[in-house]
Order: C-alpha cells, then sequence, then structure tokens
C-alpha cells in the first residue's frame, strides 16, 4: 500500500431537493421522541465543523478513483442504511421496530444529505441508539436486584442478526430480562456465589454503560463513513485520525511512547505487561497490574487525573516523541497489598514490536534412518514502515528485510528445507509481497494489477538474485489474504515450492490509502485516511484470487468450522475475473510427483493423533457455531455442559495416550495439543525434498524463536503504547 495525495478543484456537491434543511430538522425532530431521558438534548452528539470538509473529498475520491464505479444515488443510500443499522445495532437488541420504521424516511434520502456533506440525519439515529443503550443498561442493572428462577423452560436467543426487532419496549424487556438471566447463569455454572455474580454482572454493564458515553463524535462519524464506504465493496474504508496512527504503528511495527500493553478494567487504567527493551521495562517500577490514575508531561506540567476515562484518551497522553519526558502517577496493583501512590517518570523512546514481526524456528523431521531440518518462518503480516522508507532512512524496517535477515540465520544453522508460515496473514503493503517473492526466484514477474480504466501492469521482482534456493513450502489458512494470496499464488505458478493447507480467504484487489490531512483548512485539524479500492489484482497465470482464493497443492484442515467463509461470503465484493497469463518461466523442474506425495500424505494424516484431535475439537465447534439460543434451564445447561467437556476430555485422552501419556497423568505436556498443520507440512516437505522417508516421520522442536508447537489462541484487547 502507498500513500496518495491527489489534487484539484473540488466542488460542493448540491442537494437535488431545495428541501433538504427542512426535511432533516424534521426527521431529527421525528427521531427525537421518546429517547432516553438518560441523554439530554445538550449531551447529544453533532457533527463536528471539520468532518463536512472530509466528507466531500472522500466524495470526490470516491467518484473519480474508486475501481467500481459508484455514483452517490438512491440503491446506494439504501445499502447506507442498512450498513450503518447493522453497524450500531447488528443483533437487534436495541432499537424497537417504531425506531427502525422512522428510519425508513431516510432509505432513499442519504445520498442528498452526504452528497451536501451532511451527516446530521444519521448522527441523531445514533443519539437515538445511545439512549436506547442506556435505557437497556439501565433495566439490566435493575433485574440483578431480583432472583431469577432456573427451572423455568424457556431460551434465550443469542443470535438476533435476522430476528424481527422488538415490537415493543415490553418485548425487549422480556428479549434482555433473558440476556441477564443467561449471564447470571453462565457464571452460576462456573460455581461463583450469588453475591459475587451480582457484583460480577454490576461492574460489567456498569463498564458498558461508561462505553457508550464516551464515544466521541469523531467515533461516530467515522461509523458513517464506514457504513457508506463498506455499501460500496467491502475493502474500502476511513480511518480516522487516531485511526490513522493505530494503522501506522501497526505497519511499521515501532511507535514512541514507554514500551507498556495497557487494558481498561473498570474505571481504571491498567498495565497488562511491558514491552521488552522499553522505558518501563529498563527502568523497572511499572509492573503488570498496576494501575495509571493520572498522566502529566514534562517536569513541570501538572497531573490530569484519567480515572474514569478512555483508554485510547490515556494512551493519547502517554504516548509522545522520542526523548521527551512523561509522568504518570501509580496505584500499585491491589494484590500486592501496597495502596500508596507514587509519581514514576520515565523517558519515552523508540518501542519497536518484536511480536508482530516475522520469526523464525527450526524443526528436525526424524526418519528411519535420516534426520532432517526444517526451519519455518512465520510472517504475521505484511508491513513496511511508509514513513521511513519515504524519508530515505537506510534502514527502515519491513517483512523482506527481516526474512532476508532470518532466512540466513536459519542456513547457517543448516537447514535441508523452508516453511513460510502465512496463516492469519491478512495482507499488507503490496510492495512487500513483490519483494518477499523475489527471495525465493532469480526475477520475473510477480503480480498483474488492472485498474479502474482496464489497463493492466506487471509488478515484477525489483532485484535479481536468489536468497534461498531451497525446498519451499508455504503454509495458508482460510484468513490468508491479499498480499498473503500475491505470495502464494507466485510460488504455486513458479511451481517453487508446494501450497498447503485451506483455501485462501478470496480478496483480490488493491487498496491505496490517501492521505486527506494537506487538504484541511486548518493545519492543527488533521482529517484522516481514506483507504480506497483502486484496482484488482491479478495471479501471472491471469487468474484472479477474488473469491476463489489460492487453493492449495495439499488440503489441510484448519482450526475452524467448514462454513461460509471470506469474500466469497460477502454480499457486495468484485466478481472472480480472469486476464491473459503474464509471460514467466517456471522455476527449474524438481521432478517431484505431487500425486505421489499426497497418497503418502493421505497415509500418514489417517491415523495421525494430531489431526484426529483437531477433526474431533472442529465437530464440536461446529455444533456449537448452528445454534442461535440456549436453555435457560439450569439443570439442562448443566447436563449440556458437563456432555461436552466429557467428549473434549474424551478427545484429549486420546491424543495423550496416542504420546504415551496416561489418562491419570499429574503432569501433561505442554505441547499438547500440538500444530498438527505445521507437523504435516515439515513431513511432506521433507518427502519432497529426498524422497518419501516412510508412512510414520516424528517432528520435533530444535530451536524456537517464536511460539511453542502448542497450539496458543490470541486476544488483543489491549492497546500498546
Amino acid at each position: 500500500m502507498h500513500y496518495l495525495n491527489f489534487s484539484g478543484f473540488i466542488k460542493g456537491a448540491v442537494s437535488k431537493h431545495c428541501s433538504g434543511v427542512i426535511a432533516v430538522a424534521l426527521f431529527v425532530a421525528l427521531i427525537g421522541s421518546g429517547v432516553s431521558a438518560s441523554i439530554s438534548a445538550a449531551s447529544a452528539l453533532s457533527a463536528q465543523p471539520h468532518h463536512d470538509q472530509t466528507l466531500k473529498y472522500v466524495n470526490y475520491f470516491v467518484e473519480r478513483y474508486h475501481y467500481r464505479k459508484t455514483r452517490l444515488d438512491d440503491p446506494l443510500s439504501s445499502r447506507i442504511l442498512d450498513r450503518y443499522l447493522d453497524a450500531l445495532d447488528a443483533n437487534r437488541s436495541y432499537f424497537l421496530a417504531e425506531d427502525i420504521e422512522s428510519f425508513e424516511a431516510l432509505r432513499f434520502e442519504l445520498d442528498d444529505y452526504l452528497g451536501s456533506h451532511n451527516t446530521d440525519p444519521l448522527f441523531s439515529i445514533f443519539n437515538r441508539y445511545r439512549g436506547r443503550v442506556i435505557d437497556r443498561i439501565d433495566y439490566a442493572l435493575r433485574l440483578l436486584q431480583q432472583p431469577f428462577d432456573f427451572s423455568v423452560d424457556e431460551t434465550y436467543p443469542f443470535d438476533r442478526t435476522e430476528a424481527p426487532w422488538a415490537i415493543d419496549a415490553a418485548a425487549l424487556n422480556d428479549l434482555w430480562r433473558r440476556r441477564v438471566k443467561n449471564d447470571y447463569l453462565v457464571l452460576k455454572l462456573e460455581g461463583k456465589q450469588e453475591e459475587e455474580i451480582v457484583d460480577t454482572l454490576s461492574d460489567r454493564y456498569q463498564q458498558q454503560r461508561r462505553r457508550i458515553l464516551q464515544i466521541s463524535s469523531q467515533d461516530v462519524f467515522q461509523t458513517i463513513i464506514n457504513a457508506y464506504m463498506s455499501a460500496i465493496e467491502p475493502h474500502t474504508g476511513y480511518f480516522s485520525p487516531r485511526a490513522t496512527e493505530n494503522f501506522k504503528i501497526r505497519m511499521s511495527l515501532s511507535l514512541e511512547g514507554i514500551g507498556a500493553v495497557l487494558q481498561s478494567q473498570n474505571e481504571f487504567t491498567v498495565v497488562q505487561r511491558v514491552v521488552p527493551g522499553g522505558p518501563a521495562e529498563l527502568d523497572g517500577s511499572l509492573r503488570p497490574g498496576d494501575r495509571i490514575t493520572g498522566v502529566g508531561q514534562g517536569d513541570g506540567d501538572p497531573i490530569v487525573d484519567v480515572i474514569g476515562w478512555r483508554l485510547d484518551d490515556v494512551v493519547d497522553l502517554i504516548r509522545g516523541p522520542k526523548g521527551s519526558i512523561v509522568r504518570l502517577k501509580i496505584r500499585p496493583d491491589p494484590k500486592t497489598g501496597k495502596s500508596e501512590s507514587h509519581i514514576l517518570a520515565l523517558t519515552r523512546d523508540q518501542i519497536k514490536l518484536e511480536e508482530q514481526a516475522a520469526q523464525s524456528m527450526l524443526l528436525e523431521v526424524i526418519g528411519p534412518v535420516e534426520v532432517r531440518r526444517v526451519g519455518v518462518i512465520d510472517i504475521p503480516t505484511f508491513y513496511v514502515d511508509f514513513d521511513a522508507r519515504s524519508r530515505g532512512d537506510a534502514d527502515y524496517r519491513s517483512t523482506t528485510r527481516d526474512v532476508r535477515s532470518l532466512i540466513s540465520n536459519l542456513e547457517r544453522e543448516g537447514v535441508d528445507g523452508l516453511i513460510i508460515d502465512l496463516r492469519g496473514n491478512g495482507g499488507g503493503a503490496l510492495a512487500e509481497a513483490t519483494e518477499l517473492t523475489g527471495l525465493f526466484i532469480d526475477s520475473g514477474p510477480v503480480v498483474q494489477v488492472r485498474d479502474a480504466r482496464g489497463r493492466t501492469s506487471v509488478n515484477r521482482d525489483p532485484n535479481k538474485g536468489i536468497a534461498y534456493a531451497g525446498p519451499l513450502a508455504v503454509i495458508v489458512d482460510r484468513d490468508s489474504a491479499s498480499a498473503s494470496e500475491i505470495f502464494s499464488g507466485a510460488i504455486q505458478d513458479y511451481r517453487r515450492g508446494i501450497i498447503i493447507g485451506e483455501p485462501t480467504y478470496g480478496k483480490g484487489t488493491v487498496q491505496n490509502l490517501i492521505n486527506l490531512d494537506p487538504y484541511s483548512k486548518d493545519q492543527e485539524q488533521p482529517l484522516g485516511q481514506l483507504k480506497l479500492t483502486i484496482a484488482q489484482f491479478f495471479r501471472i497465470n491471469g487468474e484472479s484470487t477474488q473469491h476463489r482464493g489460492v487453493v492449495p497443492d495439499f488440503v489441510l484442515p484448519g482450526a475452524g468450522p467448514d462454513l461460509p467463509y471470506g469474500e466469497k461470503a460477502l454480499d457486495n465484493a468484485l466478481p472472480f475475473a480472469q486476464i491473459d497469463a503474464a509471460a514467466f518461466s517456471r522455476f527449474a523442474d524438481s521432478g517431484v510427483n505431487l500425486e505421489q506425495l499426497r497418497e503418502v500424505h493421505s497415509r500418514r494424516v489417517i491415523d495421525d493423533p494430531d489431526f484426529t484431535y483437531l477433526a474431533g475439537i472442529r465437530e464440536l465447534d461446529l455444533a456449537l457455531t448452528q445454534s442461535t439460543e440456549v436453555s435457560l434451564l439450569e439443570n439442562q445447561r448443566k447436563a449440556e455442559r458437563d456432555q461436552r467437556e466429557t467428549e473434549q476430555q474424551r478427545i484429549f485422552d486420546n491424543l495423550k495416550n496416542a504420546y504415551g501419556f496416561s489418562d491419570d497423568a499429574d503432569e501433561l505436556s505442554e505441547d499438547l495439543p500440538r500444530d498438527a498443520v505445521l507437523l504435516e507440512s515439515a513431513r511432506i516437505l521433507t518427502d519432497m525434498s529426498i524422497g518419501s522417508l516412510g508412512d510414520r516421520l516424528v517432528v520435533q522442536l530444535v530451536q524456537d524463536t517464536t511460539a511453542p508447537l502448542a497450539n496458543a489462541e490470541k486476544h488483543h484487547n489491549e492497546i500498546g503504547q
């Protein structure tokens, strides 16, 4: 992805209805009735002065440069309304049917308002939504003061995405009574006592109340524009100034701050962990669990109390230029028994987010006679420090540079084959996909790009030479998208290596980031960025990855249930297309017989303990995903839980027994369950590189510079700064 700056005279749009202003006023009055008294007119959110300017440029760029020819008209207006309501209340748990009926007045009018850079009606919808949310939370808190009868045979419909809207307040009250009852039952089944359950749920609902009241006009505006953009095409979107900054951090894998990961707990900002090598770790005073209650700048600025603040607002105060000082008021973790607050002064520095960078490990594949070493490089995303590169910094960070270094390290260790793991990699910079491919081919085209005018260009390997010429495999799954599909598709087309895993996501479009800040009338007020779909990419064989994705040479199951997924599951994605193939020469023919390798692989996985375990868990997960409601009978829920836990334990016991652990073993290997797909990929690659070593190959970890082979689910619900 690149930043694009366009210049030109942009004319303001004029509504085709001269009575538009009157219509807005009438609509606001219409939906304003019946809104919670908790939201007064004084606290209602509205568009800020710079929003109309931002929308003006959004309209301009979308109409002129989007790959899909777009008109802001009545059909698009209808889709925008639906997307916006889904963004606010996808589970249909807050709005009433009468609300939705009143919003219908806007179905074919939003094109006029947005064309005139007017978002007032959409802000009014949000204010109605916020009032409804507060009403629901207040009702939930009142419900906690009364007992629940778990012997009544009723259900809670937790998935209401296709359900009708609640007809009136009584129907919504009944839905929420069952929702709170379910929340209570979940904790009760965990063994918690009544007082603890009430306290836990009360804290949870109060936190939700605080969050809805902390939403800003900028948040609402971003939601509005993204509803507008997603109604055009799934991958076009808008980044607010704050979201833009976070995007840059994700792409550059660096930021300037103190090196701590923070999260919200009730009204406090709490240290979740410190980043290795950052100022916080080097100082040694800040510890996980500590609460940041105040922030001050420099040596003399006053400490600002941040209790009750939004997490990202606190982070904005803590981040700052390298070399500057920030003072934190720290209340120690309550678990330490200490209660006295203290002031901690830290000098900000550049923090490198190494956990999100490409990393490597070394595996050994042990056969009857020979032992082979396989290097693995895990690439979470195709990152590049755009700003550093544009400044001409010689040592800017990128995926390709990191992978080249990792390859050199692995080759010094001695490897017989290399695996590139792209599972979960949703893409990133287009140029990085091209350059990374160039590490494995000498020269040639990597991807073809067709713009909105139908012009096709070819992105070629920019550097002659090969960083690694040995046996190669690429692992993908259904979350591997975009740049991951460019890389894996090129490797497959050149027959440079084999692709293993699930069919990929199926995203075949190119986005550019358009920086809107230069167009701001007030240079102190940034406008954010527009992520605009400007082209479609095609493999060098002429096929698009759109909808179809990249189909692996060896299809292995992933961890998720087999459900409709990816680009083909989206209702307004671009269709599949095909163009002429580019001129290219395949990599030297290795003489590999894929059918023979597939036969060996198939025999191996039939009784493989790791794949048997994976299949069992997938089957259990599929049963859960097919349900849309749960019983509120305590005895039935307990029986269902016990049955599920028994089945999970049975599947795990079979895995333990297969690896020689007894059912009642006190200590279990930390490597169970293991990464079945990675281990089998190493076996397949070994078969390919030296011929089949047999049906039973043992794979073990030799050197780990990344994560263990054990599957680990990561939850990213915190903000680093």
